[in-house]
């Protein structure tokens, strides 16, 4: 149970969302004030283009971006990277990206919804 710490207050503040991406396990994991929200299986960067290492930001978003990106986009701080959909879905669950975190499109869409800009992403 989330506890606010300013009594009544919270009811009506924004959820805490936060991301964290395993690219060993190939799971992306989505945190609601503090609790694992859900989990996703993704592919991420192979071994001559890995995903970057660190906690980013999301600092845009985009629907349907178009070419090989899926239904939505969730571009990072680091720049050139983010969080997408695919037109491939049997790439995910494996090391086949240029460093980005690519996700089937129900889950993207389901993720993009959620999380607004500025939400941080953990990834390593």
């Amino acid at each position: 149970m989330f506890i606010c710490p300013y009594g009544n207050m919270c009811r009506f503040a924004r959820p805490v969302w936060k991301i964290f991406v395993n690219t060993k396990t190939r799971r992306l994991t989505l945190y609601k004030n503090g609790r694992v929200y859900k989990t996703y299986p993704i592919a991420v960067g192979k071994m001559l283009t890995p995903s970057p290492m660190g906690t980013f930001r999301i600092i845009n978003k985009q629907v349907n971006p178009g070419g090989p990106f899926g239904a939505r986009w969730m571009g990072l701080s680091k720049r050139g990277f983010g969080i997408h959909g695919t037109n491939d879905p049997s790439s995910i669950g494996k090391f086949v990206s240029h460093g980005c975190i690519r996700m089937y499109n129900r889950d993207v869409i389901e993720l993009f919804n959620l999380v607004p800009v500025g939400t941080p992403v953990t990834i390593m």
